[in-house]
Order: C-alpha cells, then sequence, then structure tokens
C-alpha cells in the first residue's frame, strides 16, 4: 500500500510540475518533444491498419476515408445545419461568430447539446481507436462544429493545439489527439485544415503572456501562443506544409501539438466539419499554467471528464 500511495504521489507531482513552459518571459525557442505520440505497443490489437499507425506517429496526422455511409453523412449534415439555426444557440455564449459578422464561427460543447453528436463522440471508430491510441481511457476535453462561410469565413494562424490547452487549461502532457469529421467538401481552395509534417515532435515556446479572459478574443482571432516567423519558416522548410482535402465523411485524426491552421474562405463554398479532442483520463487538466482563471467549461472540460462508455 506505501509503495502504491508513494507512486501515486510522486506521478500526480509530475503531472503538476510544468513540463512544456510557455508564455513566460523566455524567448520563442524550439523545446524536443518528451512524451510518446502512440501510447499503445501491441499493433495487433489495432482498430486500424499498422500503416496508418504509422504514418500518423511519423507526420503527425492521417486521414481515414469511408468511416461512415451516406446515410450517417446526411444525418449528421442535417443536425450541423439544425445547431446552426438554432436560435438559442446562436445567442449562446458557446457560439461563437466570425470577427467582423454574426456568422456562426464555432458551436462549442456540441457532444452534450446533442444526442446525435454524444453518439458520435463515443463511436468505437472514433473514440475506441482515440483510447487505443493513447493506451487509456478517454473523455472528450472539448467539441465543436466549425463553420467557414463561403466569402466571409476568415482564417485562423498557425497554432499548436496543445500549447493552449497545457498553458490556459492546465492540460499536464501530451496525451491527447484531435479528430476532424468533414461534412462538406473540403478543397484546396476554401480554407482547409493545414498542417505542417512532423512538427508534433518538437513543441515552440511562444513569447509574451496570457492576458485575462483571453479566451473571449482568441476564439476569433488568436494572438497570443502564436509562434515566431522564423520558427514556423524552420518547420515549414523542414517539413512543408499539407493541405487536407477530402470529401464529406473524411476523418482526420492529429497529435495535440502538430502546428496547423487555415486561410480564410473566399470562394461561394462553404465548409463545416465536426471536432473532438480526446484526452488520457490520466491526463485531465490542473491549474492553468498561465496563472489565469480556468477557461469556461464548455472550452475546456474539468467537471464533466468522465470516461466515454464506447459504442
Amino acid at each position: 500500500m506505501a509503495n502504491h500511495l508513494e507512486a501515486r504521489t510522486l506521478n500526480t507531482a509530475m503531472l503538476n510540475r510544468d513540463m512544456y513552459p510557455s508564455r513566460k518571459g523566455a524567448e520563442a525557442a524550439f523545446m524536443k518533444r518528451l512524451d510518446p505520440v502512440v501510447y499503445a505497443s501491441d499493433y495487433n490489437q489495432a482498430p486500424i491498419a499498422s500503416n496508418f499507425i504509422d504514418e500518423f506517429k511519423e507526420f503527425g496526422f492521417v486521414t481515414l476515408e469511408n468511416l461512415f455511409d451516406d446515410t450517417e453523412l446526411q444525418m449528421l449534415l442535417e443536425e450541423s445545419a439544425r445547431l446552426r439555426e438554432d436560435a438559442s444557440l446562436i445567442n449562446s455564449i458557446e457560439t461563437i461568430t466570425e470577427p467582423d459578422t454574426n456568422d456562426v464561427r464555432s458551436i462549442f460543447r456540441v457532444h452534450e447539446q446533442s444526442s446525435i453528436f454524444s453518439k458520435l463522440a463515443a463511436d468505437k471508430r472514433l473514440a475506441g481507436l482515440a483510447r487505443f491510441l493513447l493506451d487509456d481511457e478517454v473523455y472528450i476535453h472539448q467539441s465543436r462544429l466549425n463553420y467557414k462561410p463561403g466569402f466571409r469565413g476568415k482564417e485562423f494562424y498557425w497554432h499548436s493545439d496543445f500549447e493552449t490547452w497545457h498553458v490556459e487549461d492546465g492540460m499536464p502532457r501530451m496525451r491527447a489527439l484531435s479528430m476532424s469529421i468533414t461534412l462538406t467538401e473540403n478543397h484546396y481552395y476554401n480554407g482547409p485544415l493545414m498542417l505542417i509534417p512532423k512538427s508534433h515532435l518538437q513543441y515552440v515556446v511562444c513569447e509574451g503572456e496570457t492576458p485575462e479572459n483571453n479566451f473571449r478574443s482568441s476564439l476569433k482571432k488568436q494572438e497570443y501562443g502564436v509562434p515566431e516567423d522564423h520558427l514556423l519558416k524552420q518547420l515549414i522548410n523542414e517539413g512543408g506544409i499539407v493541405t487536407v482535402t477530402g470529401k464529406p465523411g473524411s476523418v482526420t485524426l492529429f497529435d495535440s501539438n502538430i502546428m496547423h491552421g487555415s486561410n480564410g474562405n473566399i470562394t461561394p463554398f462553404p465548409r463545416s466539419n465536426i471536432f473532438f479532442v480526446y484526452n488520457a483520463l490520466s491526463n485531465r487538466v490542473i491549474r492553468p499554467f498561465c496563472n489565469r482563471p480556468p477557461r469556461p467549461e464548455y472550452i475546456c472540460a474539468r467537471n464533466n471528464t468522465q470516461p466515454l462508455r464506447i459504442i
């Protein structure tokens, strides 16, 4: 019993240490990743082919096609449209609009606002894969519907999600991943997701400090936790840029620390996707590492962290 308590105390102490300091007055720099990308070791039990896991591990992302049939996709698309047109949600603090218009940019906490998206979040094709790769029970750290309207959909600048989740939410380690399920055609010209391959292997320390209530503006336009130009240039020179295009129903799985962003959409063709962040139960958030109050529950699950019952 004493050894068990000692191990638990040691583990808690390690999680409370700031292993990835950022926005604390240090100069912008690279820091080597300290955590695995894939935590599972026995690929014989994997729910997808091992070559996809190797691709995810090496490049930081992988796209899976044909996980959903046409009937499922139509249901998800209709539910997405229903939420976007729900007047009670449009005026909710959980709905983020474009910086210069009232066009909906994101609706947060959708897995708790829709029975359809609740089932989707727990679907074994998604949650089961996350549980395997993270080798732990998982819960939804964040969920949202993302819309990028035609003509006026704004860009989202390069960033690592983990840097924000670590600094502003208190996520201890890189034991989380994201899944983006496309609902509309993603063309190279309508502002799709862009990723820098292999950038997940280095943590980018950002300059500046986190202002109070930063989330109120950062969800519209990110200005803190943004890498310096010369570091981005180095990452891109080494890894290049991949634009994620594909038909509806594509699932792009990407590491919490990969550098990504998207251009604005000045075409008539809107795009939308469902976004789930799966976090390992052992990696639940603690106090933020920026000495600011925690962000709201709808952005970062702090209380509702029960493991998903995968279906």
